[in-house]
């Protein structure tokens, strides 16, 4: 018998390894508290996973593969991947053992390992979701000075011809970043977000408690909103093209007090988990442009496209191109820990409030509250990078490692020292003010940097920029603002400096 590993984030229905059915061999799949446990995770992300898992194995069963599924509470269950696997493999009296390649760097080396104790042949295929191959990736990447996501971009459009009239973009340009910055302050209507079906999820919220599961979060079947199959994820896909496609471009980095979803796809956990794939998502939302160009703007279709084409697979190539190092880079040396308020949102800043609370209640969050409320305070009050990242790959739904962590560790905390972005991504209340509603019913006053009232962002702004100085002394893109913070009147530098302290040392009075 063969045996052909499928992880939990490889539930691509479409593979080749599907498209007959092969008497000779076995799918396996497992539950385990080795991957529970590496992090604390939301119990939203197990449920998902966990009932995206089990929805995979019943699909290609009722197609007649022949499958082999070992659940967390199993008597079989060792909860260590290659002990599992090693029961297996004794168990089929197996001649061939294969699996696709992991995402993750931790089982691509656990796996490799595994395979090398082996005396039977073993075989590690690629698991044909990306857009750029493995390989691709590092012949761009390596030799490199400089990252450039745009470059990266450009070539992935041209290579898909992907919103293209011969070897030009549509449209002229080639990125409407620019026409993707509005604030929403009420209109358009903002459509109701997409529910997928939830009956494959009974039982799983009493299964991790039985099983002593440390989880975070809260956990509401009746407002569930992560697609546990292929079906669903079109379903969501072509819900989002339906009603919200129209005006994603425009608010995709809007935040509001009241609305979790605003107009996005929230396809990523779909396409985390390989359910669909980025060329059939992209070329999917593109077609229904076409036939609706006259009331779809193109700035809304390419903002998702960059999104996904450009800003997702360059993260991949990021990741496999720097770890394990990356990892444990610490460019800036912050040590601090992590508020506790990240785990409780019980803090006075109405804007990490909202974005904590919905992540705690949602697993979700989208990117300008990851990047500029909740990374933007942890790297102005010098958090450690390992805790951050520990928190963002728990606490949301679509979180895996390769795409958390360069996101985390690179673009939000700057840990990298510039191999992801040029500068830092921080900013002082204005940019929140600017994107959102936080700022009208918060605690604190966004115009002041010093005095109680004042927003603690203002003060911890200017005080990092004073603090790292010495790391942006020959940074272009820094010069700007620490020519600004040069021109503060030293009294006010110092009152500035203070209070900033006094949030680093007890940001959860704050």
């Amino acid at each position: 018998m063969k045996v052909r590993l499928i992880l939990g984030d490889q539930l691509n229905e479409n593979h080749p390894w599907f498209s007959k059915v092969q008497e000779e061999v076995v799918y396996v799949q497992m539950e385990m508290r080795q991957e529970t446990d590496y992090a604390p995770h939301h119990i939203q992300k197990l449920i998902a996973f966990f009932g995206a898992m089990r929805s995979f194995e019943k699909n290609i069963k009722s197609k007649g593969h022949q499958t082999h599924y070992i659940k967390l509470d199993a008597a079989e269950n060792t909860q260590n991947l290659t002990s599992n696997l090693n029961n297996l493999l004794a168990y089929y009296n197996a001649t061939h053992f294969s699996y696709q390649s992991p995402d993750e760097f931790r089982l691509s080396r656990q796996l490799k390992t595994f395979c090398s104790t082996l005396s039977l042949p073993t075989e590690e295929v690629d698991s044909f979701h990306y857009m750029a191959s493995r390989e691709e990736l590092f012949e761009y990447f390596t030799g490199k000075k400089q990252y450039v996501l745009e470059f990266f971009y450009r070539n992935m459009r041209k290579k898909f011809n992907l919103l293209m009239v011969g070897n030009q973009p549509e449209g002229g340009q080639w990125n409407f970043d620019k026409s993707n910055r509005k604030k929403w302050k009420g209109t358009p209507e903002i459509p109701s977000v997409y529910q997928p079906n939830t009956k494959l999820l009974k039982g799983l919220e009493t299964l991790f408690a039985k099983s002593g599961v440390q989880t975070i979060g809260s956990f509401d079947p009746d407002f569930f909103l992560y697609p546990l199959n292929r079906a669903e994820g079109l379903k969501q896909l072509d819900y989002f093209c339906e009603h919200l496609l129209i005006h994603f471009g425009d608010y995709q980095d809007a935040m509001h007090t009241e609305q979790l979803n605003l107009f996005h796809s929230r396809i990523s956990f779909a396409l985390n988990t390989k359910m669909v794939s980025p060329l059939e998502v992209v070329e999917y939302v593109i077609s229904y442009y076409r036939k609706h160009n006259h009331t779809i703007a193109l700035s809304q279709v390419e903002g998702f496209v960059r999104q996904i084409v450009g800003w997702r697979e360059y993260m991949r190539g990021i990741y496999w191109t720097q770890m394990p190092t990356y990892k444990q880079k610490n460019a800036l040396n912050n040590l601090n820990t992590l508020p506790k308020f990240y785990w409780t949102a019980q803090t006075k800043m109405n804007c990490l409030h909202h974005s904590i609370k919905n992540s705690l209640e949602h697993a979700y969050a989208h990117h300008i509250q990851r990047l500029m409320v909740l990374g933007n305070f942890a790297l102005l009050a010098q958090t450690h990078p390992d805790e951050i990242d520990a928190w963002f790959l728990g606490i949301y739904a679509d979180a895996v490692e390769w795409v958390q962590l360069p996101n985390t560790r690179g673009m939000s905390q700057w840990a990298d020292g510039g191999v992801v972005a040029t500068k830092p991504y921080v900013s002082a209340a204005s940019y929140i003010n600017k994107m959102g509603n936080y700022c009208e019913h918060c605690s604190y006053d966004k115009n002041k940097r010093t005095g109680e009232k004042a927003c603690p962002f203002n003060s911890l702004y200017w005080n990092f920029l004073d603090d790292k100085k010495a790391y942006f002394k020959n940074n272009n893109r820094m010069a700007m603002m620490l020519r600004l913070l040069e021109k503060i009147p030293r009294e006010e530098l110092r009152q500035i400096k203070s209070r900033a302290y006094e949030i680093i040392e007890q940001p959860d009075a704050f």
